[in-house]
């Protein structure tokens, strides 16, 4: 028997289990290529997000940047969708536990539980609702020059023709205050009001007046805050239409302590409300080298903490409106209150700091 057949089947053999080594070599050699590119390709965003991560979790937030922060959610997505795909490309285990623990840990941070609402009441009132308002104090300064210039809008509207007095006051302001009234009817309305029923209910009024007019403030900052310049033009021209009247009976002097008990902290509440929605405008007008959305909504979440406190000014604004106004009879009293609130208020905001709050801008 000829050994010649034998011989080229088990070359035959041999050379097949050779062929399919190599090409299981090859294979593991091509699986290892991919998953070292699709490494190198995202690695950069994958240590960013590390990085980012691991402050967070240490507490270490004023050493993130701004672009950091705006970039976590971001970051966190394109590392859970690298996840997905290293899954299903069957990748080198290491990059899958890495990958694994990675998203986990940024997912408590992007969507975990936050702080509790004591220790986010302590940050707010320990230095973060001032940072924020420092941030945006030129937006600020914008609001107090257009809120100055309605005041003197209303008073030269109402010099030039008196009908205009009906049209800037509200109805409910307008009742014995009125042109050609008496200095002793103007002057009743600013004194011997102590103990009146319904000044609490007033008071409340005051508060939801107020709220309206300041969360309108807010909310139309997002049409490049024109419409907000003009509400605060609106809402000032009633001040400087009452300021006429009282000064055209040597009441001046006496309005302004009558004003200034709740004013200083209302006026300064309804300014920062001002102040937020001309910044969330002025964002989206000017992003900077930050795309739209993304300037907007970093101008979004500052003045949304600059609005919270915005509330408890209006609370303690309505507290002195109901009650300190009534139970203060004399004008020097009153524009003492005022003035002690108005520097309370701007050293607050704009003077005290502390160490361990967020950065302004935050």
């Amino acid at each position: 028997m000829s050994t010649r057949p034998v011989s080229a089947l088990a070359g035959r053999v041999t050379g097949w289990f050779g062929g399919k080594a190599v090409r299981e070599v090859a294979a593991a050699e091509d699986a290892a290529l991919r998953s070292d590119r699709f490494r190198l390709e995202r690695e950069a965003d994958w240590t960013r997000l590390e990085d980012v991560v691991a402050r967070m979790e240490k507490g270490r937030l004023r050493g993130i940047s701004d672009d950091d922060l705006m970039a976590l959610p971001a970051l966190y997505r394109n590392a859970a969708s690298s996840l997905s795909i290293a899954r299903e490309m069957s990748l080198d285990a290491a990059t899958l536990d890495y990958l694994d623990a990675l998203v986990q840990r940024a997912w408590f941070q992007v969507y975990g539980p936050r702080a509790s609402l004591a220790s986010w009441l302590r940050r707010f009132l320990g230095g973060g609702w001032g940072a924020s308002v420092r941030a945006m104090k030129l937006d600020v300064a914008i609001a107090l020059v257009t809120m100055l210039a309605g005041v003197l809008v209303g008073w030269l509207l109402v010099r030039a023709n008196t009908d205009w007095y009906y049209a800037l006051v509200p109805t409910q302001f307008a009742d014995t205050r009125v042109p050609g009234a008496s200095r002793a009817v103007l002057r009743a309305t600013l004194f011997g009001n102590r103990g009146e029923s319904g000044l609490a209910m007033f008071g409340a009024y005051l508060f939801s007046n107020n709220a309206q007019v300041s969360i309108l403030a807010f909310a139309l900052g997002f049409a490049l805050g024109l419409p907000t310049l003009m509400l605060l033009v609106q809402n000032t021209a009633t001040l400087g239409a009452m300021i006429w009247l009282y000064q055209g009976q040597g009441l001046l002097f006496d309005f302004s302590g009558w004003i200034a008990v709740h004013g200083t902290t209302e006026l300064y509440a309804i300014l920062l409300a001002g102040g937020a929605g001309v910044h969330i405008g002025r964002s989206m007008a000017f992003p900077g080298e930050q795309p739209v959305l993304a300037a907007a909504a970093a101008a979004g979440r500052r003045s949304a903490q600059v609005m919270a406190g915005v509330v408890l000014m209006l609370v303690v604004a309505a507290m002195l409106e109901a009650f300190a106004r009534q139970l203060v009879n004399d004008t020097f009293g009153r524009l003492a209150i005022g003035g002690l609130m108005l520097v309370f208020w701007t050293g607050y905001l704009f003077a005290w700091r502390r160490d361990h709050t967020l950065p302004e801008g935050a």
